[in-house]
């Protein structure tokens, strides 16, 4: 299905696959954290990687299954240290920059325009 124009979200029912304790659980819980739900809920329920999975894992399923996808994503953060670069083009929590500005320092470490969705828009401020 298409969310914003050319982008597919919930692509297919693929059913997700609650991770057992073990490395990969361990390395979704250090590097995406679920914030929204307690830490216990979280790894019981997964309720923010499995809502990720279904949005978007389920689009890649031809290339990815449920595992590759999440490592596959956790590698691309890694790869691609936003905080940092963000940080270094002076962008910081509590600050407003112009969508323009955050988009161009994303650009500068992925070689990409970004896709970006504002959740605080105001007259051309971030």
């Amino acid at each position: 299905k298409m969310g914003i124009p050319g982008h597919l979200q919930f692509c297919t029912s693929e059913k997700y696959e609650i991770f057992e304790p073990g490395n990969v659980l361990d390395a979704l819980d250090q590097h995406w954290i679920q914030l929204k739900f307690g830490r216990e809920a979280g790894i019981r329920d997964q309720p923010l990687w499995r809502d990720q999975f279904k949005k978007h894992g389920t689009c890649c399923l031809s290339r990815y299954n449920q595992l590759q996808y999440f490592l596959l994503a956790m590698r691309l953060k890694e790869k691609f240290d936003l905080l940092t670069t963000l940080r270094t083009h002076g962008i910081t929590p509590g600050t407003k920059h112009t969508y323009k500005k955050i988009q161009d320092a994303i650009k500068t470490v992925t070689q990409e325009v970004p896709d970006l969705k504002c959740i605080q828009y105001t007259k051309g401020v971030l």
